[in-house]
């Protein structure tokens, strides 16, 4: 499994993507205040010719969707040591009633497109009343996807990858786990070095009051989700006299370190799994049975280890290895409505053939049939990785640890303990640190948590909305990752009159 501090979106099942397991934090949390990296500095050079642009839209090809570009600088603290050009794209407010502005959209990641997200979501399936009232905008961030994306291995690379047993047995499979995340660090820093230590979620955000300026907003209204809320959270710590109205769904806790991250987030996962397992053993088709959920987790453990020991084959010709598989199962965790695709899969791994599951993981990774791969992974650890300071030292560190995460997730835990060690590797030193953020002076920020969130516990969003000065928190009840535009009445009417009206849910509010 490669849940490199993975937080993923659901809001188009499998396909809008927001990831965020990384491995990227020392192994105590930092309450301090956060680091003053060069990006974060303020007044640190004139930015007037970035502020003062304006964007040509043009026609991108997608029908009722414009595209444009902004200049932003490649570092903060040296304008003039080039610029990094960020893609955007909008649908124009529909009408009826007066344009309420611009509202920015960040499906999470670190490394989803907005640009994506946008069009294939977004634009067309925000609720009516909303996309009426607001132009509707995404901004692929720094390193991502349209804007001087980050790139590192190969297809053919990538495959073998992902292929990688990270849940090692003996001496010779650890060091394959240190060689393969050596190997990927090494060729980002190759073919990505001019951007590699410049795609930090500050700078990003820095990004983000460019981009409202330039788009004429006096404020920044914004929905983030998963990753996004961070991107968001951060935005309202360095500006809050020009954030509006923010909507962070899937918090994260951007006061712990990566390896409580991991460590929450493999709970979060274990959560879910067993959430499908309760509702897989009442039904007929089941492939883990129909007995309990202990019996269910026992028979997913058994299937784990059989592919560990003889990968399943595929229609495609690739093995279906454990990591696959595993990746393949927590892929379906995001959206519940993912759990009959994820039945199926297994129905047919557990018979001896393992392209169902095969197909989960490639939509995870964002691998295309001719091979390639969008550059999601990549993207994550570069931002992951100067967001936070390592997880672990090295691969002993790992088996420490170990323990505590399989306590965490019986399932998933030891291949997600291995899948934190990424950033130990990585070229660029980390520029952030954990550290509660408090927003003083920022107005009131809805923050959104789902109790059986996956990917971002419903801790991390209690623990966000405490720590904004003005956050309130907004629960959804239920099963998946994030709650706006997921089906719920209550949270979308209750996110739609903030985003309409300027008013915000009662704190505590609950939604099923």
């Amino acid at each position: 499994m490669d849940s490199r501090r993975l937080l993923r979106t659901s809001a188009t099942a499998l396909a809008a993507a927001g990831l965020i397991l990384s491995g990227c934090t020392g192994g105590s949390s930092d309450a301090a205040a956060p680091a003053k990296s060069p990006a974060a500095a303020p007044g640190a050079a004139d930015l007037k010719r970035y502020y003062g642009q304006r964007v040509t839209w043009r026609d991108c090809g997608v029908t009722d969707f414009q595209c444009g570009t902004v200049l932003v600088p490649l570092d903060y603290a040296k304008p003039g040591a080039g610029d990094i050009k960020l893609a955007l794209s909008r649908v124009k407010a529909s009408g009826p009633g007066k344009r309420l502005g611009s509202l920015l959209v960040n499906p999470g990641g670190p490394g989803g497109s907005a640009v994506g997200y946008l069009q294939g979501y977004a634009g067309i399936g925000y609720p009516a009343p909303v996309r009426a009232r607001y132009d509707i905008v995404g901004v692929d961030p720094r390193g991502v996807a349209r804007s001087e994306p980050v790139e590192c291995l190969t297809g053919p690379r990538m495959d073998a990858y992902t292929r990688v047993d990270q849940t090692p047995d003996d001496a010779a499979e650890t060091g394959a786990v240190a060689a393969s995340l050596k190997e990927f660090a090494g060729a980002c820093e190759q073919r990505s070095g001019r951007v590699l230590p410049h795609v930090s979620t500050v700078e990003a955000a820095r990004d983000m009051d460019i981009v409202r300026e330039v788009l004429g907003d006096r404020k920044l209204t914004y929905v983030g989700a998963s990753y996004g809320t961070f991107l968001g959270a951060t935005y309202a710590e360095l500006f809050p006299d020009k954030a509006g109205r923010l909507v962070l769904d899937g918090a994260m806790d951007p006061s712990l370190s990566a390896l409580e991250l991991n460590r929450d987030q493999t709970g979060g996962f274990e959560t879910a799994f067993k959430a499908f397992a309760a509702d897989c053993v009442k039904k007929a088709d089941c492939p883990l049975g129909t007995g309990s959920v202990p019996a269910a987790t026992a028979a997913l453990q058994r299937f784990f280890r059989a592919a560990d020991a003889e990968p399943v084959p595929t229609e495609e010709g690739r093995p279906l290895t454990e990591s696959l598989a595993t990746t393949g199962v927590i892929a379906a965790m995001y959206d519940e409505a993912a759990w009959p695709q994820l039945r199926e899969a297994l129905t047919r791994a557990m018979g001896g053939e393992g392209s169902g599951l095969l197909a989960l993981s490639d939509s995870y990774y964002e691998r295309e049939a001719d091979g390639t791969y969008a550059n999601l992974m990549s993207a994550n650890a570069a931002v992951n990785c100067l967001d936070l300071p390592p997880a672990f030292t090295g691969p002993a560190d790992v088996e420490k640890a170990v323990p505590s995460f399989e306590k965490a997730s019986p399932v998933f835990g030891r291949g997600l303990a291995w899948a934190a060690l990424n950033c130990t590797y990585w070229p660029a030193h980390a520029t952030g640190r954990p550290h509660r953020i408090t927003a003083e002076g920022a107005p009131p920020i809805v923050v959104v948590g789902t109790t059986r969130d996956p990917a971002t516990p419903y801790k991390w969003a209690r623990s966000l909305a405490g720590q904004l000065s003005s956050g309130t928190l907004l629960t959804y009840e239920g099963d998946g990752h994030t709650a706006y535009g997921r089906g719920s009445d209550c949270i979308d009417t209750a996110i739609n009159a903030y985003l309409l009206e300027g008013t915000a849910p009662k704190d505590g509010k609950r939604c099923s």
